[in-house]
């Protein structure tokens, strides 16, 4: 089935794990996560981030005194046409807080979450198995989108 079918017509919401498996190229996923970048780069799919990945990028390129690669995480944050980085603001904050209580997320997840639902994302493509459904965003899971 097609990427886009998949994860629908979007915006679609990615967690961190999606940057990391696609910058560094994780054996196991990387194949799974490239055509969602590929999709973003050719203009058939529109994704989200909040700005809560660019700090869950960094701390292990900076732990390693790895700046390039903190670098190259940082451009394809900042740089993708097609993937916009939400700010957590107050709205966004509320609305992970308000995922919390229901939910029992953790705070990163419900922060990413949240983001996701404030842009009206169709779909939040995790390679967290443990994370909840969340009504009005459908969790996709990157053992869900395979080949």
């Amino acid at each position: 089935m097609d990427l886009t079918r998949r994860l629908g017509r979007g915006p679609v919401a990615l967690d961190t794990a999606v940057f990391i498996y696609f910058i560094e190229e994780h054996p196991k996923h990387l194949e799974t996560v490239e055509p969602i970048f590929q999709a973003i780069a050719s203009g058939r799919l529109e994704a989200i981030t909040s700005t809560l990945t660019l700090l869950e990028v960094l701390v292990a390129p900076y732990r390693a005194g790895n700046i390039d690669l903190a670098q190259r995480y940082e451009a394809v944050l900042t740089r993708t046409r097609g993937l916009l980085m939400v700010e957590l603001e107050r709205p966004v904050l509320r609305l992970a807080a308000q995922l919390r209580a229901r939910s029992r997320v953790k705070t990163p997840d419900a922060l990413q979450l949240a983001a996701g639902l404030a842009r009206r994302c169709t779909a939040f493509v995790t390679g967290d198995r443990r994370l909840p459904d969340v009504p009005g965003l459908r969790v996709v899971r990157l053992a869900e989108l395979g080949t």
